[in-house]
């Protein structure tokens, strides 16, 4: 799994790129909790993610609590139609903002 990371304005931009499963989770929950800061907007891309695991799902949604806690605010995007499956199986396309890609995105913030 790699993380690239940019910025646009005061938007986070996550690219997550390969599998997200228990061996990676803690680095990816690193990646993702560490660049947060009160009131950040964040966008995590996952047009280029193969796999999530229940692993990477829990760091989806502490990302979530933390950036609503912080008056921050989280979009997904990008997601191939068996991701968008996980997301919808386990309940979190309800309680996430998830948007077909990354111009939606950003416009939602």
């Amino acid at each position: 799994m790699d993380v690239k990371v940019e910025k646009e304005g005061q938007t986070v931009i996550l690219t997550l790129h390969g599998r997200v499963d228990s061996a990676v989770a803690k680095g990816f929950e690193d990646a993702v909790l560490g660049g947060f800061e009160d009131g950040n907007k964040v966008i995590i891309d996952f047009s280029t993610l193969d796999y999530i695991s229940s692993a990477g799902l829990r760091v989806i949604l502490m990302a979530a609590k933390r950036l609503k806690a912080s008056s921050g605010a989280l979009h997904l995007c990008g997601m191939k139609p068996h991701i968008k499956e996980v997301f919808d199986i386990s309940g979190f396309s309800s309680m996430l903002s998830i948007k077909e890609n990354r111009a939606e995105a950003l416009k939602g913030l």
